[in-house]
């Protein structure tokens, strides 16, 4: 039961993050239009493994992120040093994770456009 009660919660800080977050609405919606090329192109499953890898990889540090954000809020509504360091690194952990996803999906798709280009 224990097991099962986790899941629960693991879902009412996805839906909570869906609801309250804005950047990881985003980030979710324009993993859509990449799954659409997927299926369009007929990814490989090793490309299918790196898209999936890259989006969720960026979502769930999107959720650390804003996890450690509202902490931090919640200890102190003043601009602390430290405080705004720490949310500094958990924004460019997210940072880092968007540009290698780019940086994967173009790997992954611009060959599968040059003959749409030419």
């Amino acid at each position: 039961m224990r097991f099962i009660r986790s899941f629960s919660y693991a879902w009412q800080g996805i839906r909570s993050c869906y609801k309250r977050e804005k950047n990881f609405r985003i980030q979710l919606f324009l993993s859509l239009p990449v799954y659409c090329a997927g299926f369009y192109f007929g990814l490989s499953g090793s490309e299918w493994l790196a898209i999936l890898f890259c989006t969720m990889l960026t979502l769930s540090l999107e959720m650390i992120n804003s996890s450690i954000e509202k902490l931090a809020d919640f200890v102190t509504s003043s601009i602390h040093p430290v405080i705004k360091q720490v949310k500094d690194i958990a924004a460019g952990a997210v940072l880092l994770s968007a540009i290698i996803s780019i940086v994967m999906g173009c790997i992954i798709f611009i060959p599968k456009l040059k003959p749409f280009l030419k």
